[in-house]
């Protein structure tokens, strides 16, 4: 999985609890609920978590692999509809 720096000393340092699901935001390249598209080129990869019952945005870099940022959404529900870029 490549990730950023920010990712590595950022994300991981401040939610900790991200490391056990390491596997799971991995496969959020190619594995998503929804995915949206932001004006900087990223994206937004909504993955749901059933261990923790959550869904999780995955925030990967404009090349589609890399891994920028990760955390639990509380503003996503079940109900959105799937989306495509």
């Amino acid at each position: 999985m490549k990730t950023t720096p920010y990712f590595r000393n950022r994300t991981l340092r401040d939610r900790p609890e991200l490391q056990k699901y390491l596997k799971e935001i991995a496969d959020a390249i190619n594995h998503y609920h929804v995915i949206e598209q932001q004006a900087d080129g990223r994206t937004r990869r909504w993955i749901y978590i059933t261990e923790i019952d959550k869904y999780v945005r995955v925030v990967v870099e404009a090349d589609g692999e890399t891994i920028h940022n990760a955390f639990s959404d509380r503003t996503y529900t079940k109900k959105e509809k799937r989306k495509d870029p």
